[in-house]
Formats: C-alpha cells, sequence, structure tokens
C-alpha cells in the first residue's frame, strides 16, 4: 500500500465537493477485491473530475473510471406522490498494488 504524502493545503475547496460519501454495499465490496471503490458523487461530476479528487485526496493513482446514474423511484410519501432523488456512483479502478481504507480514510 504506496501512499503519496498529501497536504490538504495544496488541495482546491471544489475537489471536495465532487466526492460526497463512499458507498459500501455488499457488491462494492466484492469490487474491492478487483481493486476497485465506490463513490457517491455531485450529480454534475464527471470522469476527469472524480479522477481528479480521488488522486488528490487519496493520494492513489487511478487506472479508470465509471460512472453509473440511478434514477430515482416514483413513490407514495403520506398519500401524496413523489419520487426519490435520483444518484450519481463512481466506480473507480485503482493501480495494481494500491488501495484506499474507507474507513480510515473519511
Amino acid at each position: 500500500m504506496s501512499k503519496k504524502a498529501v497536504n490538504k493545503k495544496e488541495i482546491a475547496p471544489e475537489i471536495y465537493d465532487v466526492i460526497e460519501s463512499p458507498l459500501v454495499t455488499e457488491k462494492s465490496q466484492l469490487a474491492g477485491e478487483q481493486n476497485k471503490v465506490t463513490f457517491r458523487v455531485s450529480p454534475f461530476a464527471n470522469k476527469e473530475k472524480v479522477k481528479q479528487a480521488v488522486e488528490s485526496v487519496f493520494g492513489v493513482s487511478v487506472v479508470k473510471v465509471n460512472i453509473v446514474v440511478t434514477k430515482g423511484k416514483s413513490k407514495v410519501f403520506r398519500g401524496r406522490p413523489g419520487k426519490r432523488k435520483d444518484v450519481k456512483k463512481a466506480i473507480v479502478t485503482l493501480a495494481a498494488g494500491q488501495s484506499i481504507d474507507i474507513a480510515s480514510a473519511v
């Protein structure tokens, strides 16, 4: 596990707006065995912004980023029709030999 020394003063504040939270599910934990980490990201984020954010915040090198948008379901809230919000997820593939410890990094 190699990590670069990341100085938090050098990271632009906009970078922290891209990654909202890590996504911890059974499927994302199984993908972790293939050196992949899943994050919930901003609806306005693109692959380049996600790659830059992960590399600068966690100090790892990113090989590939896949973006998935899950559309919100139509539901009934207290008798009124409503809609859950859309969720954008980023599946980030890290370089071989690198990892992110989600529990201690966030």
